[in-house]
C-alpha cells in the first residue's frame, strides 16, 4: 500500500502543502493544498489524507521552491511529470490540460475553455472542474474568469486569485473585474 508524504512551505499567503506518493523509484504529487481564511494548508492536507506522514523530498522541495518563485511575482514553468492525474476523471483532466495551456499574462473563460476542449455549453463543468482542481499553481487555475469578468472563486481565497493575476499583469476594476484584452482560446 502507498503510504502519502506532505511538506509544508510558506509563502506571501500563509503556507502550502504539497502531498505525494512514492511508487517504486518516482515521486507523484496526489495534491497541493493551499490556506485559506478559514483553515491552513497542513490542516487540510491532514485532514483529507488518512496516514499521511510529514517527509522531504529534493524533488518535493524543488517544486516548493518553485512555487515560493512564482509567489513572489517570478515566471516559472511547471513540470507536469510529478502530477499524478490518475485521480482526475477524464474530464476533469482535459480541463486540467487546457489551463495549463493558458500562458502567463493571459485569462481565459470558464465558457471559452469548454469550448476549446469540445463541451458544449460546458461552462459549468470546467468551473466545477477548476473548483476541485487538486493541483493549483501547478495548474493555474487562477487563470480563468467568468464570461461577465467577474473573477469566480478560488481555493485560496478571491484576493489571493485577485493578487496572482495582478502579479501576472491583469488590470482589475475597483469592482472586481477583469480589463483585458488578453484572452487565451
Amino acid at each position: 500500500m502507498e503510504y502519502p508524504f506532505y511538506a509544508t512551505f510558506s509563502s506571501p499567503f500563509e503556507s502550502f502543502t504539497i502531498v505525494w506518493i512514492r511508487r517504486g523509484s518516482e515521486q507523484k504529487v496526489q495534491r497541493i493544498f493551499l490556506s485559506d481564511a478559514k483553515l491552513n494548508s497542513e490542516v487540510k492536507a491532514l485532514e483529507s489524507f488518512k496516514q499521511i506522514k510529514l517527509a522531504s523530498s529534493s524533488l518535493i522541495t524543488s517544486l516548493g521552491e518553485k512555487m515560493q518563485q512564482f509567489f513572489k511575482g517570478e515566471k516559472v514553468e511547471f513540470d507536469l511529470e510529478l502530477v499524478d492525474f490518475n485521480r482526475c476523471l477524464e474530464v476533469q483532466k482535459r480541463v486540467l490540460l487546457a489551463e495549463y495551456g493558458i500562458p502567463r499574462g493571459y485569462i481565459s473563460t470558464y465558457k471559452r475553455i469548454a469550448t476549446h476542449i469540445g463541451i458544449i455549453n460546458g461552462a459549468r463543468v470546467v468551473g466545477n472542474a477548476l473548483a476541485r482542481n487538486p493541483f493549483p499553481i501547478v495548474i493555474p487555475c487562477h487563470r480563468a474568469i467568468k464570461t461577465n469578468g467577474e473573477l469566480g472563486g478560488y481555493q485560496g481565497g478571491i484576493k489571493m486569485k485577485r493578487k496572482l493575476l495582478e502579479m501576472e499583469g491583469i488590470e482589475i476594476s475597483e469592482k472586481g473585474k477583469v480589463i483585458t484584452t488578453r484572452f487565451y482560446y
